[in-house]
């Protein structure tokens, strides 16, 4: 993930936002990683998003929700407040009073602040006198904009407030107004970051695929309508099944999506095809109507003829690593693949700062029909001159004696390569060699 998230907070704009989804195991490790690459001061919430429902669980809590985490572009970023209706429950218990006129609803809320002022908002109105009982007149801020109330002075905006019927007189001696909040004009309530009202996809839901990490609609539409506006730009750069591609067309956002897996790519844009009414069609793409599928599928011909050094990028782009910036005097090391719970540096520590010490699996490619058993020597050297617990190797295919050396090498120094052949990797077969 550090790579690809390297890149995302590279191209993120300044008035963009990033939203990182993952469950309880690694979200730590997670947070860490993304303070140190979009800058903690960018941070902008955890949500807490409950997935599914209470389970079983002999000796811990039961783990029911995920943890979505947020980071601005380092500007100031689009934000459209999201609301929730309010329960049933909540209108019932505080607008118990009725308008006589109107037969509406209503709270009787505060039209004063505490502490004297000496300005016109000190001053008495309508034989009302706010400064002796230690308060002024003011009138909250929502109301100037949903009333837009004419007058120049607090006295003369309230004047207008009893005009329209929204002062509430009360009926003991000497009461102070209060301002009548009708029940159906409430807005909503601003969205916590606790989220349980966005079910999981069931087994019989309408929106269900199949695709074991698909998420609900309704919660990549909830994202999008809060940190985007309409034609903005929308990247998944894991997009699997195409949830989030989805919620951006229907939402009229302009959007990219990526994806490792071919199949996933066939499943996005069948998608795309019967739920958005889209054409996969190069003209209609050009004009902003439809939608195409680049880069796929590659073939171990086609993998054969790239020149070495794209092969390498290739190769450690597939299984998640970092490409060496430099092609040459890489010591027999391509690529790195960080595991989460790593610290590398990102930048250059600080003489008043510790440096924590980099960890990382250490990859070597050969684009080659079969490696062997000279090829795994001289990995080996390069991961004990690293320091490096486990590597990766790929290749087209591996010798006899280069799996029997492998085998040897975990035996003996206890350090562990994992041989990763490009079919593999084409076929989709390498999720458990990464665990």
């Amino acid at each position: 993930m550090r790579p690809r998230c390297e890149q995302l907070a590279r191209v993120l704009k300044k008035t963009g936002s990033f939203y990182y989804h993952c469950d309880w195991h690694a979200g730590h490790y997670v947070k860490v990683m993304l303070d140190g690459l979009f800058g903690e001061n960018n941070f902008l919430n955890e949500i807490v998003w409950k997935r599914t429902h209470a389970h079983g669980s002999a000796d811990r809590f039961a783990p029911v929700h995920d943890m979505i985490f947020v980071y601005s572009g380092g500007g100031q970023h689009t934000w459209n407040k999201p609301l929730l209706q309010h329960e049933p429950t909540y209108v019932e218990k505080h607008f118990k009073q009725v308008d006589e006129k109107t037969g509406r609803a209503f709270q009787a809320i505060s039209l004063t602040g505490s502490g004297i002022r000496n300005g016109e908002s000190g001053l008495p109105w309508r034989g009302v006198n706010p400064t002796k009982v230690n308060r002024h007149w003011a009138i909250p801020g929502k109301v100037f904009t949903r009333f837009k109330l004419k007058g120049e002075t607090v006295q003369e905006k309230l004047d207008a407030l009893d005009k329209a019927g929204l002062i509430y007189w009360p009926s003991v001696e000497n009461g102070t107004p209060r301002l009548k909040w009708f029940a159906d004009e409430l807005e909503g309530m601003a969205m916590p970051d606790v989220w349980t009202d966005v079910p999981p996809i069931g087994a019989q839901a309408a929106e269900r695929l199949g695709y074991p990490t698909q998420k609900p609609l309704a919660l990549l539409e909830r994202i999008i309508n809060a940190s985007s506006n309409q034609n903005d730009i929308v990247l998944d750069a894991f997009c699997g099944c195409g949830t989030a591609l989805v919620a951006a067309q229907k939402l009229k956002r302009q959007w990219v999506g990526i994806d490792i897996s071919p199949t996933a790519c066939r499943v996005m844009a069948k998608r795309l095809r019967d739920v958005c009414g889209m054409k996969e069609n190069e003209d209609l793409w050009k004009i902003g109507r439809g939608f195409i599928v680049r880069d796929l599928p590659w073939t171990e011909k086609k993998l054969r003829e790239l020149p070495p050094f794209e092969f390498e990028n290739w190769a450690v782009i597939a299984l998640g690593g970092r490409k060496n910036k430099a092609q040459v005097g890489d010591m027999g090391i391509d690529g790195r693949i960080f595991p989460v719970s790593a610290l590398d540096n990102v930048r250059t520590a600080g003489a008043d700062e510790l440096r924590l010490e980099e960890r990382f699996y250490a990859m070597q490619v050969k684009q080659k029909d079969k490696a062997g058993r000279p090829d795994i020597d001289a990995f080996e050297t390069a991961m004990r001159r690293a320091k490096c617990e486990k590597g990766f190797f790929v290749s087209f295919d591996f010798s006899s004696d280069a799996l029997r050396e492998i085998g040897r090498f975990f035996t003996e120094e206890h350090r562990i390569i994992i041989p990763v052949t490009v079919r593999e990797i084409l076929d989709e077969q390498i999720a458990h060699k990464l665990a």
